[in-house]
């Protein structure tokens, strides 16, 4: 490992679990970082005597200790391959600071929130999830996760205990596309949404007066779904010029 640079400080791997061939959860043990829920880190390795770095969306709460990340290894992603070979014990670099502004505090108030995400897109989602602002901000909440296969549907353990706790405010949509899908909806996420099944499957209607979205996943669920919401007449949300659209673009 070469030496640690001043942005980056030496984690501990405390856990690196496959979910499936191509998933993984990662857990990091390193200095209390203070971040809000929806951020993101860099990690980095030393690869052939290079350092290589990538960001990744945090998983945990702001007051959990531990730093946790979902990810993808791809073909031919030379950190995610090597991400996937580390086992308990081995150390990895972190950033000092997180980043983004894919936070609630860039959210504007309304009565639905939905969030729609793609793979492991879903991660910031579930920090969002577990702080008490989202639970006290908004009348319905609802969380749309797509996936290709079924056995990619993670944190479902976490999630219903969100549905049993909120059984009036919160509902979870898994969309998966290239197999059946016994728990949820068949199909792309954005294919759901243009038929109108996704709105007929939790009752609830989206639309500028009413709803804020959030987006985040690969790039073309995100440009289709803002395709789709602006025949809503819903725009990105941004600073000078509020809206109803938020986004956090992965690949």
């Amino acid at each position: 490992m070469a030496t640690t640079s001043s942005s980056f400080t030496s984690g501990k791997v405390i856990e690196n679990r496959a979910w499936t061939d191509r998933l993984y959860l990662l857990k990091i043990r390193t200095d209390k970082m203070a971040f809000k829920a929806g951020q993101f880190i860099r990690l980095q390795l030393t690869i052939d005597g290079k350092n290589v770095a990538k960001p990744y969306s945090l998983v945990n709460s702001p007051d959990e200790k531990d730093i946790e990340v979902i990810y993808s290894k791809v073909d031919n992603g030379l950190l995610s391959n090597a991400l996937a070979t580390l086992k308990a014990g081995d150390t990895i670099e972190v950033s000092r600071l997180a980043y983004g502004f894919f936070v609630l505090d860039e959210v504007p108030q309304s009565k639905q929130l939905l969030m729609f995400a793609t793979g492991t897109g879903l991660g910031p989602y579930i920090s969002i999830l577990k702080t008490d602002e989202v639970w006290q901000r908004y009348e319905n909440i609802v969380l749309v996760h797509g996936v290709p296969l079924v056995e990619e549907l993670v944190y479902a353990d976490l999630i219903e205990t969100w549905q049993q706790k909120y059984p009036e405010q919160f509902q979870f949509v898994s969309c998966v596309s290239r197999e059946q899908n016994p728990t949820g909806l068949h199909g792309r996420v954005t294919d759901l949404l243009s038929k109108g099944i996704l709105e007929e499957h939790v009752d609830l209607e989206i639309n500028k007066d009413n709803s804020h979205i959030m987006l985040c996943g690969n790039h073309n669920m995100i440009n289709d779904m803002k395709t789709l919401l602006a025949e809503r007449d819903m725009s990105r949300h941004l600073r000078h010029k509020p809206g109803h659209i938020t986004t956090e673009q992965y690949f």
